[in-house]
Order: structure tokens, then sequence, then C-alpha cells
């Protein structure tokens, strides 16, 4: 065998033990990138140049030299040996701008706008190097920008805006500003976006588009460009304010009242004026309101007058009525009055009670719904009325006022004998009137007969006995029985009396009471009444003691 042959099987045997368990390492394996270059981008506000970043991994290295070419194709435009860092920003490499790119007409190596190829190469301190072919994409195009647009001024006269202005393109390298002819410009309401028209630019790029209705005094217009072409590239916005001029007008009105209850009514009348000539305004778009309510849109008719008929509605806080101009092209429309709408009440009967002395006591409550506070602002005043059916011919019998108490809580009485009843809120200028629900008293009435005391004169501290008859009127006077009654006594020259026996009627209503004499007086027999009766009092019989 040959030595050189046997060298490399020793060799081949050798390499397999020391290589046991890892795989050999391929001879044509790249190794890995120590510099790295980053994307390339063109900057927009001078298309004539770019920035890239490069970085090495390298330790203790540094990047020192970037540089680049632009191509088409495979044909090399522009040659950049030398790329500049920015200071503020280290890794990040640009062309300089005063080294810009530029067009073949303006003494550039770039034939056209366009889009263009960026390869980049980046080199360290030790000279490791790299080049990334595609590292960008030059968009050498035009900039359109819009220049001087205008919605021109709005008069009551010339109630629309005139957009215009002029849409040209900032040429990368020279900055040169070229027209955009044949383009078309976009108009917009700022504030929601709306499209409301389009203008097409002339040769030198300008536009003017036809007449627009102004929407709103303060709106703001937005007029916008885009395209994607080889030629131009990117987004032109511009905003204008619209200029009002405002006429000045004269407006009288008045309310054919000045207080108006919940559905009530109000009509509201006047006239819209020129203050120089006195001359009537026409077609004014007004709005006429009660309080804090629902305004209602009118307009002025010919001779510049106007009628809004306005329902009322109170609320909290609501009074007064106004009438103002809505139009964009108005100034000085603005009337207004006193008008009191009282809030809704409520009048509430909480209880009643009619004793047997004939005393009725009405108890209630009276609340506005719109009301958070304890108290009320004025006192308001209840009357206690009364009817012969329960429906109509309502007649005060009494009153009481409802005073700022944390209850809002009042009681009313009258002496009656029973009948139909209401509690009655008068109104105000605050508060509504209201009333009850009608309510139905009644109690049965009694009397007392032939009060008699035997014997008489009496000597002193003898037994007396004291009879009397109760009825009671059940469609006649009959005999009430099974009644308890009273024996009083009042002695000679006293207006006092006192109790001195109790007793009940028999079934024929007559009741017989006894009690022992001291001196000279006068007794009665009193029936006290219960639930359904009225009490009663008999005559009185004098009794001369000796």
């Amino acid at each position: 065998m040959r030595a050189d042959l046997r060298l490399s099987a020793v060799s081949l045997v050798t390499a397999l033990v020391l290589g046991a368990g890892a795989a050999p390492a391929l001879a044509d394996e790249p190794a890995p990138a120590v510099v790295g270059v980053g994307r390339a981008v063109t900057v927009d506000t001078q298309r004539g140049t770019f920035r890239v970043t490069a970085w090495t991994d390298a330790p203790q290295a540094a990047v020192t030299a970037v540089s680049a070419r632009v191509r088409q194709g495979e044909t090399v435009l522009a040659e950049l040996p030398s790329l500049v860092e920015n200071p503020s920003s280290p890794g990040t490499f640009a062309l300089p701008e005063e080294q810009a790119l530029k067009l073949t007409e303006d003494g550039g190596s770039i034939p056209a706008l366009g889009r263009y190829a960026i390869d980049v190469t980046a080199t360290d301190s030790l000279g490791n190097t790299v080049t990334r072919a595609n590292a960008g994409t030059l968009d050498f195009t035009l900039q359109p920008v819009l220049t001087g647009f205008d919605v021109g001024v709005s008069t009551w006269a010339d109630r629309n805006i005139h957009p215009q202005g002029t849409l040209v393109g900032i040429q990368p390298g020279s900055l040169d500003r070229v027209p955009l002819p044949g383009r078309s410009v976009s108009f917009r309401l700022g504030w929601d976006d709306t499209a409301i028209g389009s203008a097409v630019t002339d040769a030198t790029g300008a536009f003017t588009a036809a007449p627009m209705p102004l929407t709103t005094r303060y709106a703001w217009y937005r007029a916008e460009f885009a395209e994607n072409g080889d030629e131009v590239h990117g987004v032109g916005r511009s905003n204008d304010y619209a200029d009002v001029r405002t006429r000045r007008m004269s407006l009288t009105a008045t309310a054919d009242k000045t207080r108006a209850v919940n559905g009530e009514t109000v009509t509201v009348t006047g006239r819209v004026t020129d203050p120089a000539d006195g001359s009537p305004v026409a077609d004014e778009p007004l709005e006429a309101l009660l309080g804090g309510g629902i305004p209602q849109a009118v307009r002025t008719d010919a001779d510049g007058r106007f009628t809004a008929r306005l329902v009322a509605a109170p609320g909290p806080d609501h009074t007064g009525w106004s009438v103002r101009g809505t139009g964009i092209f108005q100034d000085g429309l603005y009337a207004s009055g006193a008008l009191a709408m009282p809030k809704d009440t409520r009048t509430q009967l909480v209880a009643y009670r009619l004793d047997s002395n004939g005393r009725l006591t009405a108890y209630g409550q009276f609340r506005s719904p719109y009301e958070t506070w304890a108290g009320y602002m004025t006192d308001q005043t209840v009357l206690l009325e009364q009817s012969p059916d329960g429906l109509t011919g309502w007649k005060k019998v009494a009153s009481t006022p409802v005073t700022t108490d944390v209850r809002r809580s009042f009681a009313v009485g009258v002496a009656t004998r029973g009948g139909w009843f209401r509690l009655h809120t008068l109104g105000s200028s605050l508060y509504a009137e209201s009333a009850s629900r009608s309510f139905h008293v009644a109690r049965t009435s009694t009397r007392v007969l032939s009060v008699d005391a035997t014997p008489e004169p009496v000597r002193k501290g003898a037994e007396i006995t004291v009879t009397a008859t109760v009825q009671h009127d059940q469609a006649g006077w009959k005999p009430l029985a099974n009644q308890q009654v009273q024996l009083r006594f009042a002695a000679w020259g006293s207006q006092t009396w006192k109790t001195v026996a109790w007793g009940r009627t028999s079934a024929t209503g007559r009741a017989s009471l006894k009690a022992r004499t001291s001196v000279d007086g006068t007794y009665t027999v009193v029936y006290v009444g219960d639930a359904s009766h009225f009490d009663s009092t008999g005559r009185g019989d004098y009794v001369d003691v000796r």
C-alpha cells in the first residue's frame, strides 16, 4: 500500500476517534455575520435622502464606515460612499441633506420620479464587513401639500362656503413645489368627518369648489388629497374655520298670560325687524320655550311675524318664557318674559274623625312631586270645604296654613252635624291648587227629654232621684236603649258641672239616677254618645235643699 494512502487511513481513524459523538463541520458553511445592517427608510421631509441603522457584534469594535448605492434593477444610479452617523442617535446613519439625491434635470443622477432599491454596506473597526442588498426602497416621489385652503366668508346674503386652494408636490432633492393638475381634492366637515364635496385642480394646481351651504356657525372644514403612485405618494390635508358675518336684527315678543298651570297653552307672538329701518325680516328660524322645557321651532312670515303655542309643563325651577334665534347669520335675536308655572301638587287626606260632640277634624299632607327638600319657600293655605252632594257646590267651612315644617302635615277642624267634605289647597305662583278625595261623615242625632229631680224640696243629705228619657233620630225619634248616661250637678251660682252618678237607659230609653244632696243646685242628664251617635244634654232641673 502506498505510504500516502496509509497516512490518509490513519488520519481518518484518528478523526473518527477524536470526533466521536459530534457532527463534523462542513467546509462550505458560512461563518455567522458579525456586522449587521437594518432597514433603510426614506426621510419624508426630504425624499432625496434616507437613513439606516448599522451595528457590529465584535467585542470592543465599532462601525467605522457605511456606504450605499441606489439602483434600478441592475443599473446603479448613485454610489454613496459615506453615510454620516447621527451624533444624537448612535448607530443611525443617513445621507446628509446637502448631498440629497436629485433629478437629472436638477443636476442629480436620478432620471425620474419613482421608487428605487437601496443596497447598504457596513464595515467595523476590525475589518468585518457586510452588504445588505435591498435594504430598503428610496421613495423618490412628490410629497403632496395643500396650500392656501380657505372656505371664504359666509354672510346673511350668501349663506355658503366657497372652498379654494392649491395642491402642489414637494420635489425630492430640490424641494421645489410643482403643481399637481387634474387631481381631485375632497372636502369634509371637520368634527364628524362628513364628506361634503370635491373639486379638481387646474393646470396650476389651484382648485375652486362649487358653493356649499354653511350648516353651523362654528364649523371647521378639511381639504384632503391622497395618492399612491410612481410620481406622487402621500396625503395632503389642510383645515379652515368658516368665517361668518352676521346680520343685526331686532326681536320683540309677548305672551298672552303671566301664569299657566300644567297642560295650559301659552301663546307667544312677536316680530323680527331690521333695526336700521324697521323693515320685516322674513323666513327667519326661531325657537320658543317655556322655562326649561322643550323648545318649539317657528319661522317668521313675510311680515316678520311669528306665533308659538306652547304647553306648560311645570318642573323644578320652570319659570318664564323666551324666544331666541337659531339661524347662523342672526345677531341680537332674543326676548323673554315672566311666566309663573306653578308646580303640580298633591293634597292628600290622611285621616278624619267626627267626635260625638260634633267636632270634625281632618288630617292631611301637602306635597309637590318636584320638591326634594323638607319645607316650602312660602306657606300654603288649605281649606276644609263642604258640599251638599260631594260633587258640586263646595264651600269653605274652615282653613289652616301649611307651614314649612319637615312633615308637611296639617290638621283642620270644624263643628258640624256631618256631610260631604274635602281638603282643598289654594294655588299660588309657585304651586298649583289641588284637592283631596271627598269623604262623608255622619252620626245620629240624639236628645234628652223630661229631666225631673224628685223629691223637691229635699232636706240636706237626703237622696234624690233624677229621671230622663234618651231618644235618637231614626226616621223619627225612637228610644235609645242600653246607653250610658251621666248625672251632672252644678251648685247654685256656679258654672262648673260635676258628674255625680252614672247609669244606663232601659229598653224604653228611660234613665233613673240617684245622688245625695248637700247644697242647692241644678241637676241634668247627659248622654255621652258612642261611635255612631252625637252626645246630648237635657234641660236642668233646680232642687232646693233645706
